[in-house]
C-alpha cells in the first residue's frame, strides 16, 4: 500500500504518513532543523562521471551561491507527490539486467532503470517545476542492509529531506536510519563532499521565519 506524508509530519515537519493532497492544505508549526553538515571534498562516484560524459548540459550548471527550498505544505506535497510518482512508474530492476554491467547511470530508459536512475528522474522533473536544483543533491549512503544506495536530498529551510525508490514517504535525513557517505556540492553538482555518516546527527539551527 503506498504511503504518504501525514497530517502531523505536515503540522509539525516530523512524523509521516497520510494523502499527498491533504499536505498542501496543512498550515506548517514552527520546529528546529534537522540539516546535514558537510565534510571534506571527495571522488565523484563513477556512475556520475560515466553520465556526466554522457549528458555534459545536465552537469555543466554551476551557481554562485547554494539555495534552499522555503518548505511550505504545497511544497513538501510536490515533493511527495514526484517521489510516489517516480516510483510507481519506473519499473525498478538492476544494472545488470537492464544494461549487462555492475553500474551505469541513466535517466530511465523504457520505464526502467535503479536508485540512481529513479533519482536522475525525481531531480528532472524537480527542475522543470521550478525547484532550484542547488537544492537538490544526489546523495550516496548506505542503507539498512549496508548496501550503496543513491537517495535525492533536498536541502530546505526546515532540514535536509530525502526523496527515495524504497519508500513513498519523505522523510527528514536522520529519519532514514541510512549511513550518509557522500553528496554533491550545492555550488557544484560535479564537486562532492563527505557526509561522514551523518554520525554527528542532526545539525540543529534556530527556527526559520514561517
Amino acid at each position: 500500500m503506498v504511503r504518504f506524508a501525514s497530517w502531523f509530519f505536515i503540522a509539525a515537519f516530523g512524523m509521516a504518513g497520510i494523502a499527498v493532497e491533504a499536505a498542501a492544505q496543512q498550515p506548517q508549526q514552527p520546529r528546529r532543523v534537522a540539516s546535514l553538515a558537510a565534510g571534506a571534498a571527495t571522488s565523484a562516484p563513477i556512475g556520475w562521471v560515466q553520465f556526466c560524459n554522457e549528458n555534459p548540459v545536465d552537469c555543466a550548471q554551476r551557481s554562485p551561491a547554494a539555495r534552499s527550498v522555503t518548505l511550505t505544505s504545497a511544497a513538501f506535497a510536490q515533493l511527495a507527490r514526484i517521489n510516489v510518482q517516480v516510483n510507481r512508474e519506473i519499473q525498478q530492476v538492476t544494472d545488470l539486467e537492464l544494461f549487462g554491467v555492475e553500474e551505469y547511470w541513466t535517466y530511465p530508459v523504457d520505464g526502467k532503470g535503479d536508485c540512481e536512475d529513479l533519482v536522475l528522474e525525481k531531480k528532472r522533473r524537480l527542475i522543470a517545476l521550478g525547484v532550484p536544483r542547488e537544492a537538490m543533491l544526489i546523495t550516496v549512503v548506505r542503507d539498512l542492509n549496508g548496501d550503496g544506495h543513491a537517495i535525492l536530498t533536498v536541502v530546505t529551510d526546515r532540514g535536509d529531506y530525502v526523496l527515495d525508490n524504497f519508500t513513498n514517504e519523505v522523510k527528514l535525513w536522520h529519519e532514514t536510519g541510512y549511513r550518509f557517505i557522500k553528496r554533491q556540492s550545492q555550488t557544484d553538482p560535479n564537486q562532492w563532499v563527505s557526509l561522514n555518516g551523518g554520525a554527528a546527527g542532526p545539525q540543529l539551527v534556530a527556527n526559520p521565519r514561517r
